[in-house]
């Protein structure tokens, strides 16, 4: 396994009620004696040193309990549904792209990956079934796309051993992966006592939470990665409640002395005629919670997107755009630009509407092509197709001659579209609309 560097991780376990354990840690020589509760529940907490490896802890009751081979580095836990769980090898007809070719560099000692396997209960749970694996070929084909190739860049990157651990299941929503005080100021949201006769058990509240994350919480790790959001289409007000809640509620289980960092997957474009849910407004939602979350960050993937596929292919774009957040904000590598165009205001001239953004502060960009995707409308709110420049003030000039006195702007603001709108480096803007019709 990996712990995390410099830092004061817990180990957990169980043993004879009142019993005395004792645990030795390799690379201080330290021996560390701890009494188990009544329950036989014992934890403690250990000074980890900086990233290196290997090492063995040694744990000691009646039994002696050996852990060989670990290291000590960056820990990172990733959780979602089926984007993130997507493993390298793809779904049945549904490929990664360039996934043959990115296995070929799989073998990788300094890089560990643990996959949670899927549970569900209606209580909180002490274990999970899963087993770390030093990376390679064949344990990076059955690992999530997006977070293997994340700790790969993390590993390259900084030059130490870096651990993945991924708990997620696909087409849940985030009320599974909640716990019951995260979701009591809820009333809404109908909390299960038992899911013994339930069918979909991963697909009501708290039951991913108590099986697939309570039994993690604390284990010493650097941040969150989330991709999720394509299963709450259909109810986008309260996921604006939820989403802030959950992280929140994560952050105060981890109890660390600083914000855990957590960086998430905007859903990306997706052609669904249903028309009881909404990927347009959930991406506005997952927008504007960059506001509402502190320490947070999103990759944005409107032009990686597919119409026909929920499970688009390019992971390796989703992973970067991971990689970038943090790298620059949480090991704070300067130059690196990590954030895309956000809309910021409107001023509108000689009936044309100039858009402003933040993070551009090296220009925007649309490689040369005909901006396709911008909107306009005057007081009757009805949207026309706009014309749209890159003006040299970094802004984008939008207009309709037919509308003479327009007042909002809307921009990729439907349930598939390909964006086209980027920074100077490369990151593309989210969609957004000005206007709240």
């Amino acid at each position: 396994m990996v712990l995390q560097q410099q830092s004061n991780v817990p180990l957990w376990g169980t043993a004879e009620k009142n019993g005395i354990i004792t645990l030795f840690t390799s690379w201080n020589k330290k021996v560390s004696t701890v009494r188990a509760d009544v329950n036989g529940k014992w934890k403690i907490f250990v000074q980890t040193p900086k990233a290196g490896g290997p090492f063995v802890i040694t744990i000691k009751d009646k039994e002696t309990t050996i852990l060989n081979n670990v290291m000590v580095g960056e820990v990172w836990f990733c959780s979602g549904q089926s984007n993130m769980e997507m493993p390298m090898r793809g779904f049945k007809n549904q490929p990664v792209l360039n996934s043959n070719e990115i296995l070929l560099d799989a073998d990788n000692i300094n890089l560990r990956l643990l996959t949670v396997k899927r549970n569900t209960s209606a209580n909180p749970l002490d274990t999970i079934n899963g087993d770390w694996k030093i990376s390679s070929t064949e344990s990076a084909k059955e690992f999530s796309a997006v977070a293997y190739q994340y700790g790969a860049m993390l590993q390259k990157k900084l030059n130490v051993p870096v651990g993945i651990i991924v708990s997620c299941w696909g087409g849940t929503m985030i009320e599974s992966w909640m716990s019951k005080e995260m979701l009591m100021p809820f009333s809404e949201i109908n909390i299960p006592s038992s899911i013994d006769t339930v069918k979909e058990k991963h697909k009501f509240p708290t039951t991913l939470f108590n099986a697939m994350i309570a039994p993690i919480v604390g284990y010493g790790i650097k941040g969150f990665l989330w991709y999720q959001g394509e299963s709450n289409r259909h109810e986008t007000e309260l996921y604006a409640k939820l989403f802030p809640a959950m992280v929140s509620g994560w952050r105060k289980l981890w109890d660390t002395k600083t914000t855990l960092p957590f960086y998430y997957v905007q859903i990306a474009p997706f052609g669904s005629k249903d028309s009881t849910r909404s990927g347009k407004h959930i991406r506005e939602v997952q927008l504007q919670s960059m506001n509402n979350i502190p320490d947070a960050g999103m990759a944005v993937t409107m032009d990686v997107g597919d119409e026909t596929y929920i499970h688009f292919s390019d992971k390796t774009t989703v992973a970067k755009r991971l990689f970038y957040w943090a790298l620059a904000k949480t090991y704070q590598y300067k130059g690196v630009e990590y954030c895309g165009p956000i809309y910021k205001n409107i001023k509108i001239t000689n009936n044309k509407i100039n858009v402003f953004f933040d993070y551009v502060e090296n220009g925007l960009t649309s490689y040369g092509k005909e901006l396709q995707n911008f909107e306009i409308a005057g007081t009757d709110k009805i949207f026309y197709p706009a014309k749209a420049i890159i003006t040299i003030d970094k802004t984008v000039q939008v207009w309709n001659d037919v509308i003479k006195n327009p007042v909002a702007v809307r921009y990729a603001f439907k349930e598939f579209a390909k964006g086209d709108l980027y920074n100077n480096g490369g990151l593309p803007a989210s969609s957004f609309r000005t206007d709240n019709w």
